[in-house]
């Protein structure tokens, strides 16, 4: 007895890295560390035990092995009885320094290698003992089958380390901090949560204090569904570690040339919810049959490759929401506010956002209406009806941390839950859009306009004249009454991009020309819609002076996946038959500047210098038309409506 205390005092670091390598990767670290120190502290025989190989050192370490081994296999039940041992931590979180890549390599190999191998890897490396000595400590510890499990933890490679079990390097590796469960970190838990329940234990005796204390901590939580799916989640421990998500500073927008989401702050009324959290970085690792995910085309649903960061967890109407940002996804996880229900969890490619880009992100939609967290840069917020380009924006309030009061969605949509977001395909009798001015700091302030089409991120609406450079220049705000009143004849094919992950779209005017018989001014529209991840989608208008302010103009050709309209590819033509107020059917078509002529030919035949064409034509007229540049170049109207 007296030689197994003194092997606990004098060994107690090594049985407990034992006992945190053995026990599944799954607990988190906080709990893993606890209990590892828990087994290491019970393994004290009651009675002189009989000698075993290694002395009273070798009982310790078969005994903590045992234990540990046990409690993988009957994790839940064990972890009921081990709550009521020491050592106990309240108020705060524990988990071991962070090591290198190596380190944290093996980490992830070990987690995913069942319990039998991760031990056989400690006694092969850590415990420096050799196959036959680890096989015969597996297998009094009860491991079936000690062989396999060596063979197991010999396979192990990490990064480029060829051999890990290699005795001087496999000590080396479990000698890192990332193992060391006897040096940790320490950080306080949910301190929002834990000051609300100070103030309900102030007006309650002791035991009734105690009891709402367990009740808010334990049963609030234990009727939300558990949403992650069983298993351990094929992600690295750190990205799913509350404690590690990345906050940026309040005012680091004001000191940074990367205005885009990595320089939010993290908001929000659960800002440090860590169940919440922890609850949702698991899901997103994870998703289980109760979560309806969503993504938008061409982004990866995997969980998080490392701690992301953190923008956004609170409670909006009838959800509670976290919204998550790893650098290059938009990750949205919500659920029942109240009550079980179905979570959501949505993810959208934004890299390469900028200040009007990443000027807002979706927080919850309900019953047609949608509310947005808006970028620390925006300083005001309101909305408009791109039908009605006369009448003036009106203030849309927001929060405190930026949350925007219900705005109405585009088209005559309803749509409600957490994780709602489709809408039909319709315009209806309004296009409302949100109109936002950023701060007089940033240089270039603007107000903008920003559209609903269904995704996380908001699409960025511009404006080109049919003067100037063309999409070959920078586009301008749509919020001119030029650009309005252009707007509102595109306005109602935005509902053709919700939900294909649009991140911008750009109203081109390419041409104005004179109608014959003195019929007006027609406007010809090139609307070129970019994606997130790269692809852009193209489609002309024809848009006659008469009829009312919002009508739609008339498609005349459309580019479902390629350049047109872009600075890549800055030249465009489009024709269609047109009547005139008098009854007489032309063939008009019209070409951006640049153009040195217009060929129509098939059913009519005419051709014209510059970069309009019109010509009488019968009704129902199937004509080719072709265009050259000034450069000798052909152009040719994009494909068929």
């Amino acid at each position: 007895m007296e030689q197994a205390e003194a092997a606990l005092v004098e060994h107690y670091p090594r049985l407990v890295r034992l006992a945190y390598v053995t026990l599944p990767a799954a607990l988190g670290k906080h709990r893993r560390a606890l209990t590892a120190h828990r087994l290491a502290q019970g393994v004290l025989p009651t009675s002189p035990a009989p000698a075993r190989q290694g002395g009273a050192y070798g009982l310790l370490r078969l005994e903590v092995l045992r234990a540990a081994l046990e409690f993988g296999a009957h994790g839940r039940l064990r972890g009921v009885l081990e709550n009521v041992r020491l050592p106990r931590v309240v108020g705060l979180r524990v988990h071991p320094r962070s090591g290198g890549d190596h380190e944290l390599a093996l980490y992830r190999v070990l987690a995913s290698l069942p319990a039998e191998a991760r031990a056989a890897y400690a006694l092969l490396s850590a415990e420096g003992l050799g196959e036959p000595e680890a096989r015969a400590v597996l297998d009094a510890a009860g491991v079936g089958d000690p062989r396999g499990a060596v063979r197991a933890a010999a396979g192990v490679r990490i990064s480029d380390l060829s051999a890990a079990v290699d005795p001087a390097v496999g000590q080396r590796l479990l000698a890192a901090p990332e193992f060391d469960a006897c040096t940790l970190q320490i950080r306080p838990t949910d301190l929002l949560r834990r000051r609300r329940h100070r103030r309900i234990a102030g007006v309650a005796v002791a035991a009734v204090a105690t009891g709402a204390l367990l009740i808010a901590v334990t049963g609030a939580e234990s009727d939300t569904p558990p949403y992650a799916a069983a298993g351990s989640p094929a992600a690295d421990p750190r990205a799913l570690d509350p404690a590690a998500l990345v906050r940026a500073p309040a005012g680091q927008w004001r000191a940074t040339t990367r205005m885009d989401f990595a320089a939010w702050p993290a908001r929000g009324g659960r800002a440090h919810d860590t169940a919440l959290l922890g609850r949702a970085l698991a899901v997103w690792a994870h998703p289980g049959k109760d979560v309806d995910v969503r993504a938008t085309p061409g982004t990866p649903r995997t969980g998080p490759a490392q701690p992301p960061q953190l923008l956004f967890a609170g409670d909006a109407d009838q959800a509670t929401v976290v919204i998550f940002y790893d650098g290059l996804r938009m990750v949205r996880y919500a659920q029942p506010r109240q009550g079980s229900g179905r979570a959501a969890l949505d993810l959208a490619q934004v890299g390469g956002a900028g200040p009007t880009t990443a000027a807002a992100v979706l927080v919850d939609r309900v019953d047609g209406n949608a509310r947005f967290l808006t970028a620390p840069w925006v300083v005001r917020t309101q909305t408009r009806d791109l039908l009605e380009p006369g009448q003036e924006a009106s203030a849309v309030p927001r929060s405190a941390d930026g949350v925007t009061d219900p705005v109405p969605m585009p088209g005559a949509v309803q749509t409600s839950g957490a994780g709602a977001g489709s809408a039909a395909r319709a315009c209806g009798t309004a296009w409302p859009v949100m109109q936002l001015r950023t701060s007089d700091a940033l240089e270039g302030r603007r107000s903008f306009l920003l559209s609903d089409l269904g995704d996380m991120v908001p699409v960025h609406l511009t404006y080109l004249p049919p003067s100037g450079d063309g999409p070959a220049g920078p586009p301008q705000e749509a919020t001119g009454p030029q650009a309005l009143a252009s707007w509102a004849h595109s306005a109602c094919r935005l509902g053709e991009l919700r939900g294909q992950g649009v991140k911008s779209v750009d109203n081109w005017e390419f041409a104005r020309t004179a109608l014959p018989e003195g019929a007006g001014e027609a406007s010809w529209i090139c609307e070129r819609a970019d994606t997130w991840r790269g692809p852009g989608i193209a489609l002309t208008q024809f848009v006659p002076p008469a009829g009312k302010a919002a009508d739609p103009g008339a498609l005349t050709g459309q580019q479902p996946d390629g350049l047109a309209c872009s600075r890549f590819d800055p030249h465009v033509m489009a024709g269609v038959m047109w009547k005139s107020p008098a009854s007489h059917w032309y063939l008009v078509a019209a070409a951006s500047r640049g153009t040195a002529s217009l060929t129509a030919s098939g059913g009519v035949r005419a051709t014209a210098e510059g970069g309009y064409l019109a010509t009488p034509a019968a009704r129902g007229t199937r004509a080719t038309l072709t265009g050259r540049l000034a450069d000798g170049r052909g152009l040719k109207p994009l494909g068929g409506a």
